[in-house]
This record gives structure tokens, sequence and C-alpha cells, in this order.
């Protein structure tokens, strides 16, 4: 399952999945852009369920895991992907906004991997390992101005992963957490231009999508806690 998997980072996961002879759900809001991913990725030959969701709303998280299940049985890997981004001083953002933020980056995916679980113990029964793939943030591990709320959003999640090792990695199932810096996605339209971060100069969603797959052929007993993609020279600890 790919959730945000009809743009961005999470079109790029669901297209290098889809490469490699794997079966998906994918999920997003939009549910035209979303069928639209799904027939590309069929080209590819295996059988994609695309199912619209709001992370906001819990009813639609609880029919994406029911359709995934009665379309699969099982889970071998979850990628929570859907996210939202907000920016603004820490002095002026308005704490609204933060409950937004931690309703999808936090609280959705929560829900996720908790009704998830079933069907991740029944893949890693059968396969030996299922693997769990959060898209974090670099600025949930390095603090960056103006996004206070979206890193502490996101650390939030890279401990969520990481807690929720302790108590199921022994079961065959692990997270991982990716913190990449600026990706070149239509999310980080506000970074690029003449004085800012060029595109060709960001993270790219293959990479991303690379590193997901890597982490799905490590065995049960190889976990993976954190991956951080930091772009090169005196950016490494920065967005």
């Amino acid at each position: 399952m790919v959730t945000g998997g009809s743009r961005g980072i999470g079109a790029a996961i669901a297209e290098r999945f889809a490469r490699e002879g794997w079966d998906l759900t994918i999920s997003a809001r939009g549910a035209e852009a979303l069928d639209e991913r799904a027939s590309q990725l069929r080209r590819h030959g295996g059988r994609v369920l695309a199912v619209p969701a709001d992370m906001t709303d819990d009813e639609a998280v609880a029919n994406l895991v029911r359709r995934h299940g009665d379309e699969y049985g099982r889970c071998d890997a979850l990628v929570i992907n859907a996210g939202m981004g907000a920016m603004g001083r820490f002095a002026e953002l308005p704490v609204r906004r933060l409950d937004r933020l931690y309703q999808v980056n936090v609280r959705a995916p929560f829900q996720l991997m908790q009704s998830l679980l079933p069907a991740l113990r029944t893949a890693a029964d059968a396969t030996g390992a299922a693997k769990v793939i959060a898209v974090s943030s670099i600025t949930g591990v390095y603090p960056e101005p103006q996004l206070s709320a979206y890193g502490a959003t996101k650390a939030a999640l890279i401990s969520l992963c990481e807690t929720f090792n302790l108590e199921e990695s022994r079961n065959g199932i692990s997270a991982t957490s990716i913190a990449p810096g600026y990706v070149d996605t239509d999310m980080s339209e506000w970074t690029k231009g003449e004085d800012a971060i060029p595109a060709g100069e960001m993270i790219s969603g293959d990479d991303v999508a690379s590193v997901a797959h890597a982490v799905t052929e490590l065995s049960r007993w190889a976990v993976l806690p954190q991956a951080i993609l930091s772009r090169p020279g005196e950016n490494m600890h920065r967005a």
C-alpha cells in the first residue's frame, strides 16, 4: 500500500514497486488523478487497486484498510507517504495549523499502522518479513527555520516508527522512516527560483523510491530504523 500515491514522492515509489512486480493499493484524496495513476501503473502487469482517501477522515482511512484486505488478504509493505506541509514563524503560526499537520502526519499513520498490523503479521508469517516505510523529513531530525510545526510532526513520525520496532520487529515486521531534504516535487515549488534552490540540485523522487524499495529487500533480521537523505556540500544537516 502506498498512500499519497498519485503524485510526487508517492508516485515515484508506486512506479518503482510496480516495475519490480508488486501488486499495489494506492491512495490519495483526488479520485481522478488516482485513477489515472493506477492506469499507468497497470501497464507493468500487476494488480493496482485505487482507493481515494482523505487522511483527516477516520472512516476513509478505515475503508482504505478494508479494501486492501479484501483485495489481497495481507500487506507485505505499507508505505506511508501522504503528508501535509506548512511553514511559518513560530511566533505567528496558528495552532489550528499544527492540529491539521498532526492529524495528517502523525495520527493517520498511527491509525494505518495499527489497523494494518494483522495484515502485516500475515505477510511476515508467509514470507518471513513485512515492512513499514514512512516518508518523514530531514526537518524531523535537524531544525529548519519556519518549519517548527511541520518538523515536530515529522519527528513524531520518526519516533512512532522506532517504538513500533521495539514492539513488532521480533514478529518480522519492522519500520523505517526515510527523512529526505528538499525533494524535487510540486510540494517544494516555493523553494525553487533564481535566489532559491534549483530543482536540479534537489533530491529526486526516484532517489527516495530506491531507498524505499531497498528496505523491502532486507530480511526480518535486518532492521533499518531511519534513513536520512541529505543534499551535497554544506547542506548535510539542512533541508
